[in-house]
């Protein structure tokens, strides 16, 4: 069973950003939520959350071999999906530095959480998590509309533990989500311009990475 970790007092305060006015109510609601659930699924929801993103890595790997049936440009696309989540990652982290919003599980008074609260420093806005899940969802809906819509469903699932297992805000995951899509999808759409070195390339030794066998 998850260790879950009661209230306490109120921590020191610190020079970050106190965003417990926007929804620090929704977000001590769902904590609260959190704590009377059952073990199993606060188990579950821990081990999504920490873990989770790897299967954004694995959607990837699919939407790769799957474009290897699929035209250049597409292709493009699929490999450019790592490098686009990276980027937009990033940004992430510039965002993160500028805002420098204090953790809620740091600012708001008896805060509950399944997790420990990240140290001082590791700024709360927006969820690095929700970025990377949403950005990989975007870029993998312009890949394969199969894929993309299991990453969609990833991506809220991941959104929403943040917020569960008490070191995020709503607002946090929210602009997480919007930051990724709005960033990936038009970095994916310009990775289509890579399509005439993917061609190129698959003339040459990488063609059974590139295209399928007939």
């Amino acid at each position: 069973m998850t260790a879950l970790t009661g209230p306490g007092p109120r921590p020191a305060p610190s020079a970050g950003f106190d965003g417990s006015g926007i929804d620090g109510g929704l977000y001590t609601d769902i904590t609260h939520d959190a704590q009377h659930a059952p073990w199993l699924l606060n188990d579950t929801v821990c081990t999504w959350s920490a873990f989770g993103l790897a299967l954004f890595a694995a959607l990837m790997l699919v939407a790769w071999w799957r474009a290897r049936r699929s035209d250049s440009p597409m292709m493009a696309r699929a490999l450019a999906v790592p490098l686009v989540v990276v980027a937009v990652y990033g940004v992430d982290l510039l965002l993160k530095a500028v805002v420098r919003e204090e953790r809620p599980c740091r600012s708001i008074p008896g805060s509950f959480t399944l997790a420990a609260c990240p140290p001082r420093d590791d700024w709360s806005f927006p969820s690095n998590h929700a970025v990377v899940a949403f950005a990989a969802a975007g870029a993998l809906w312009l890949v394969d509309r199969r894929v993309g819509a299991v990453a969609v469903l990833a991506a809220v699932a991941m959104a929403a533990s943040r917020v569960w297992i008490g070191v995020h805000y709503p607002h946090d995951v929210a602009a997480g989500a919007l930051v990724g899509i709005a960033l990936a999808v038009p970095l994916t759409v310009f990775a289509t311009h890579g399509a005439r070195w993917v061609e190129r390339a698959r003339k040459g030794r990488l063609r059974p990475l590139l295209v399928a066998p007939a």
